[in-house]
């Protein structure tokens, strides 16, 4: 799993349609939910009296809503006990959501994590004060994005394994021949090892629009940075952290992993960890 990560945006329209079964669980109900343009999520809500915090979840490059090794699955369960609301989504293109991989774009990726946002400050029982995001790879960068667009709508922030040039880092991952493709054809389908993508020219030329450390500066939310010694996102760490204007900051690195946390592995105690750490952290700040 070489890939470093990517999420999607959305417009600011609301829900269209609820779908639901709920799974039931003693301290929380989990369901499926239809936004609009056909994104595709899931929420957790605690049974709690009265209204409670909600974190949203985004997913990285190539990924869905319940993410490698279900961290995301797992994440949204361990916030829902802890009284602690949530969604997570597929952004439009990947997973079960709407649209065409290959009309992916940051841009794109970002509106749809507004849609979400608006989604949220809807239900009832979320308190619109309280509200996080975490973002995984990729996703770490939308929801930098995300935060900085709109700086006062998250209270509290945690990326895991973040992008930290959009550009650079795909251009690391993905290599040149596959950029200049893309711009040849209008598209490109690359084999990552572990799936086939397919993105359009409008994907790669979305990677030069942000610079990530000046969006970063514009958000005065609490932040959490959790990354792996051996993952390139290690080194984006500090420059967050310094470029970061609000309070509490705080950084979660861990010696000798890598991206994904060591979560395809049998040995499950760094990724419970991070998982841990994220729900403590959320528990603090909001």
């Amino acid at each position: 799993m070489k890939i470093r990560g990517v999420v999607m945006f959305a417009g600011l329209l609301f829900v269209m349609s609820m779908l639901s079964t709920p799974v039931q669980a003693e301290e929380y109900q989990e369901y499926q939910v239809t936004l609009a343009q056909g994104i595709q999520g899931i929420v957790i809500e605690p049974r709690v009296e009265g209204q409670v915090p909600a974190v949203l979840l985004l997913h990285g490059f190539a990924s869905q809503k319940d993410e490698v090794g279900d961290m995301y699955k797992r994440l949204a369960a361990a916030l829902g006990t802890q009284g602690i609301a949530s969604l997570r989504i597929d952004f439009r293109g990947w997973g079960e959501s709407a649209g065409q991989m290959v009309e992916s774009s940051i841009q794109g990726q970002v509106e749809d994590a507004a849609s979400a946002y608006q989604y949220l400050t809807q239900l009832k029982f979320v308190d619109p004060a309280r509200i996080g995001v975490v973002g995984f790879s990729l996703g770490g960068g939308i929801a930098i994005v995300s935060a900085a667009q709109h700086p006062e709508w998250y209270a509290s922030m945690a990326v895991w394994s973040s992008v930290g040039d959009f550009h650079a880092d795909f251009l690391a991952s993905l290599g040149q021949e596959n950029f200049e493709k893309a711009e040849q054809d209008g598209q490109v389908t690359i084999d990552l090892g572990w799936r086939e993508v397919t993105l359009g020219s409008e994907f790669f030329k979305s990677l030069k629009l942000y610079e990530l450390k000046q969006e970063i500066s514009k958000y005065a939310g609490a932040f959490l940075a959790i990354a792996g010694t051996e993952d390139f996102s290690v080194a984006y760490v500090d420059g967050y952290l310094e470029a970061i204007q609000g309070s509490p900051k705080e950084k979660f690195v861990i010696e000798g992993t890598d991206h994904i946390f060591g979560v395809l592995g049998e040995d499950q105690t760094i990724a419970n960890s991070v998982i841990e750490k994220t729900v403590q952290w959320f528990k603090e700040t909001l």
